[in-house]
Parts: C-alpha cells; sequence; structure tokens
C-alpha cells in the first residue's frame, strides 16, 4: 500500500461506478455463458467499494486483499457474512488465472451476497467518501 493524500471525488466517483456496474450485472441473463462475467464483475463491485474507502483514506492498495479487508471492517449487519465476498474473491482469482468456469449454482450464490449485502456496504462506502 501506499500513502498519498485523500482523495474524495476520485472515491465518491468510484464508489457510483461500482453501483452503476452491479446494477448493469445484475440485469444480465444467467446462463453458462454469462457466468464467468457475473461472477467476475459482482467481485469487482465489492473491490471497487474497498478502493473507494481507501482512496478516501489517503491509501492506494496495490492487491485485492487490503479492499476487501476494508469492507470487513464497517460496522454492517447483513443476512449474510461479509466474509462470503472473500470466497468470491477467491472465486475470481481462479476464473482468472486457472481458467475455471463457475456454474450456475455459484452465480446464483454470487447474485445473493448481492442481494444481501451490496446495497448496505455501498451506502456506508458512500457516506465514508463524502466525508
Amino acid at each position: 500500500m501506499r500513502i498519498k493524500r485523500p482523495d474524495y471525488k476520485e472515491a465518491t466517483s468510484i464508489a457510483l461506478e461500482a453501483e452503476r456496474q452491479m446494477n448493469y450485472t445484475l440485469s444480465l441473463q444467467v446462463n453458462d455463458l454469462s457466468a464467468f462475467t457475473i461472477v467476475r464483475n459482482i467481485y469487482e463491485c465489492f473491490r471497487m467499494l474497498g478502493d473507494a474507502i481507501l482512496i478516501s483514506k489517503g491509501i492506494k492498495s496495490e492487491d485485492h486483499i487490503a479492499p476487501i479487508n476494508e469492507l470487513f471492517k464497517l460496522n454492517i449487519k447483513t443476512q449474510r457474512s461479509l466474509r462470503s465476498i472473500d470466497n468470491l474473491r477467491r472465486l475470481r482469482h481462479n476464473i482468472n488465472y486457472y481458467g475455471y468456469r463457475p456454474n450456475l449454482e455459484e452465480v446464483k450464490d454470487a447474485i445473493e451476497i448481492t442481494k444481501t449485502c451490496f446495497d448496505f456496504l455501498y451506502k456506508e462506502a458512500l457516506k465514508k467518501c463524502q466525508n
């Protein structure tokens, strides 16, 4: 990680784009062809929220673990554990680096994680970005 000046404008922009991309991703039809894209995009949107929080603190992350860990620090209660987002990180890693093809159950689980966690995290991240 690199320390730099907090950039609330950039952080807010990233959080807003994460929401926009998540809405688009959830509009895709779930099938074998879209599974790859849906899982990767869902994970990426969660990571973007974590990045936005870090940028608002003046921290530039050099990996995917720090942004996800930043989300875990938020005091949010959801129906699913926020730790399930780390499962998405591992799944995305397997997709990107090992050619893993997610099955429809994994896509449905990713969508469920999104529906139970994303809005809460988005609202909290946006608050932190606009301080």
